[in-house]
């Protein structure tokens, strides 16, 4: 415990009332404290000892105790994470988020018993000021430091952008008001939030604006970037990320092809035409199956055909990279789950009533999933150091093959799959 003594030592003088009488309250705050800092400083070194990781720094979360508020230096490690979860709960700031939101609703004038409601939904029967201030500061600085950190230590060569949409009060009016996200997977494999903002609509300035804020504050590296086809997000992603190539999200593709059916039973048909050539297991099959794909489109929907044809050079822009990424680089999917979660924790509010206080809810669920995704990587090591492998870049599995051979094995392939969905839609 050498260094509880040290931080002892540099404790000021005993805490006193102005009659000069010792304040024990203040006193025992600062011991708990020291000492629960002092053995999170000691559990995290004992985590380095052997020279496997290292310390990187604190991250400092407030605790209320019984005799006072306590601030707590959490150790942050270079690789994986710390968390003394037998001292605070790991992800309450959310809710406090959500807390802090209904409290703005409160002082902004909503209506009584609808916030009431809301609140009761939260197990929440009053809030003072103080705690909503507490509350409302924790936050931001959490915020802050996760979108103020530097992002230039390691490259980045995957990012996954998206937009979701909350209703806001602007302006006196209720509006949809666009969120979007940034997620980026680093040269160790290691998923981070890189940037979150609040914007009028998902616009090409917008994104513009947006992604250059993140490249300034160290993104670089980006080899491939994953979204949904917003023509604004396509032409800011070229501008500010050149040389990277662009991967038109799978599922929205599907869907959008999807959209130009008529009826329900040919939407269906589309959908099964199109999945199995994102399941291949090689390149050239993939593409092979791709393009039987869009002619057996043309003969039962000919403008879903004209969709995926258009869109075939980013939709297999994956197929670039080293197969064992593929199945997480074609989908916005870590999107899509980020979305889900803010929606989720939104809708307990319904409509936010100011851009900060959806921003702070926002910015709290990404600290808890940048949290979180500090435990473990998305790509094994061995797997993202296949980025630097000169193997695969030689020619792909398939390739000798006769393209007649290709196109007639593909044609069964997506026949037997169709066959296959049907037999399970009769049984």
């Amino acid at each position: 415990m050498e260094s509880l003594a040290e931080s002892m030592r540099e404790q000021p003088a005993m805490p006193r009332f102005e009659d000069g009488s010792v304040n024990l309250r203040e006193l025992v705050r600062r011991l708990a404290e020291n000492v629960v800092n002092a053995i999170m400083d000691a559990e995290a070194d004992q985590l380095c000892s052997g020279g496997a990781n290292s310390r990187n720094g604190y991250r400092e979360r407030n605790l209320v105790t019984c005799v006072g508020d306590i601030t707590m230096r959490i150790p942050k490690l270079r690789s994986g994470s710390f968390f003394p979860e037998d001292v605070v709960e790991r992800y309450q700031r959310v809710d406090r988020a959500v807390v802090s939101a209904v409290a703005e609703m409160y002082a902004t004038g909503t209506s009584t018993r609808k916030v009431q409601r809301i609140a009761e939904k939260l197990g929440i029967s009053r809030l003072s000021k103080d705690q909503v201030s507490t509350i409302a500061k924790g936050l931001d600085a959490d915020v802050a430091e996760l979108m103020g950190r530097d992002l230039a230590d390691a490259r980045t060569p995957y990012l996954w952008l998206d937009a979701t949409y909350v209703k806001c009060r602007r302006d006196g009016r209720v509006a949809s008001t666009a969120v979007v996200t940034a997620i980026g997977c680093d040269e160790g494999g290691w998923r981070r939030v890189l940037g979150l903002s609040v914007v009028d609509t998902e616009s090409y300035d917008s994104w513009l604006g947006f992604l250059r804020r993140i490249k300034g504050r160290g993104v670089h590296g980006v080899q491939l970037v994953t979204s949904d086809a917003h023509k604004g997000l396509v032409n800011a992603v070229e501008e500010v990320f050149q040389g990277a190539s662009w991967q038109r999200c799978a599922v929205h593709l599907m869907r959008d092809c999807m959209r130009e059916a008529g009826s329900r039973q040919l939407k269906k048909r589309v959908g099964r035409i199109m999945s199995p050539a994102f399941r291949a297991k090689d390149a050239a099959t993939a593409r092979a199956m791709y393009h039987v794909a869009c002619d057996m489109l043309r003969d039962c929907c000919p403008k879903a055909a004209d969709v995926a044809e258009g869109a075939e050079p980013d939709a297999l822009a994956y197929l670039a990279f080293p197969p064992s990424h593929w199945k997480r680089l074609r989908t916005n999917n870590v999107q899509e789950r980020a979305n889900r979660e803010i929606k989720r924790r939104s809708r307990v509010v319904q409509v936010f009533p100011s851009e900060r206080s959806l921003e702070r809810l926002v910015g709290a669920v990404m600290c808890e999933l940048d949290e979180q995704w500090s435990e473990s990587r998305y790509f094994a090591y061995g797997k993202i150091q296949e980025l630097c492998d000169e193997k695969r870049k030689k020619e792909p599995e398939g390739a000798g093959r006769p393209a007649a051979d290709l196109a007639e094995a593909a044609r069964k392939m997506i026949i037997a799959s169709l066959e296959l969905a049907e037999k399970v839609d009769a049984a």
